[in-house]
């Protein structure tokens, strides 16, 4: 995903087909070591295509995936697991405003900027 994304950073930045070197520049400016197969290989499938073209075909491959439904299935199959498993976040919210409230007196009310 590295490589993509700094293939379209190149290409944001006016490079119409990015080398390996361009994107090898892009990422050692951030750190990142290159692995020269992996990049190779995202620069001989990119090359020569339009990168509006793609986003396109990617946007049309998304829309027709089936996305949620997870969720509703299991309301409709019953309510009361959903409501159960709801509880134990109300718990837990609970808990971490306590914990807030016992690091409010480390500083034995002397504030950092007092």
């Amino acid at each position: 995903m590295r490589y993509v994304a700094a293939y379209l950073l190149a290409v944001l930045g006016g490079k119409e087909n990015p080398s390996s070197s361009d994107i090898e520049k892009i990422l050692s400016s951030v750190g990142i070591e290159a692995d020269s197969e992996k990049l190779n290989f995202v620069v001989g499938q990119l090359k020569g295509k339009s990168v509006d073209e793609l986003i396109e075909q990617g946007k049309e491959k998304l829309a027709s995936m089936p996305a949620g439904g997870g969720a509703a299935v299991a309301v409709a199959a019953g309510g009361a697991p959903a409501a159960a498993a709801a509880a134990p976040e109300k718990k837990e919210e609970k808990k971490a405003e306590k914990e807030e409230s016992d690091q409010s007196d480390d500083d034995m009310g002397f504030g950092l900027f007092d």
